[in-house]
């Protein structure tokens, strides 16, 4: 099985985004799916207050073995991680600091990305062994926030801004030292059709690009 920390740099390296596919239920995850991985997404996490979404959850990570980085959102206990890690997924998210949680996606073999908001959480996940950080919500905070975060949090740490983040708004944010971005009802929602989804894809990885 692959490191943990070096499928997220790999993966992150090639899109330094997470799509966060709250609602996706299985009989629609391929076709969402795919729609976002031909716009460029190598991250997909399917949240755990979603429909059936351990279903979904291996389904991609069956459909996608080598490239793309399938898993969870809201993971909110050490089970969740373990039954996630069952159903082939390899990316936990949370939108909280955890150390348990944290320890345990460690333990499995899977890559951490816990949500903090202050400094001391920031700090406590990356010693816990968080392969990265995302500052959650961020349409809560600034980019200031952050510029004034990545002064003493590690260089090496990736950092990504999730909540309302749009193409607009990204440029503020990595100026201000995000590494990434989650992106949530922006790119996908319940019943949102396939090709808007493409469409919106396109649009988030554009801009990526124009960022570096």
């Amino acid at each position: 099985m692959t490191d943990p920390a070096a499928l997220f740099q790999q993966a992150f390296a090639a899109c330094p985004l997470v799509a966060v596919l709250r609602g996706l239920t299985p009989d629609e995850a391929p076709a969402v799916a795919d729609a976002l991985v031909d716009a460029g997404f190598t991250l997909i996490e399917v949240p755990l207050n979603s429909p059936e979404p351990l279903e979904s959850i291996r389904l991609l990570s069956t459909r996608y073995r080598a490239g793309v980085v399938i898993g969870a959102g809201t993971v909110l206990t050490p089970a969740d991680v373990t039954r996630v890690a069952e159903a082939g997924g390899r990316l936990i998210v949370s939108p909280n600091t955890d150390i348990d949680v944290i320890r345990a996606s460690v333990a499995a073999g899977c890559i951490s990305l816990p949500g903090y908001f202050t400094p001391s959480e920031g700090f406590a996940a990356l010693a816990a062994g968080a392969h990265g950080l995302k500052l959650f919500p961020a349409e809560g905070a600034s980019p200031a926030f952050l510029k004034a975060q990545r002064a003493v949090l590690p260089r090496s740490a990736a950092v990504l801004a999730v909540g309302g983040i749009t193409p607009e708004t990204m440029p503020a944010w990595r100026a201000a030292g995000a590494d990434g971005f989650g992106l949530g009802s922006n790119l996908y929602k319940a019943g949102k059709p396939v090709a808007d989804i493409a469409a919106d894809a396109q649009r988030f990885v554009s801009a990526t690009r124009d960022l570096a």
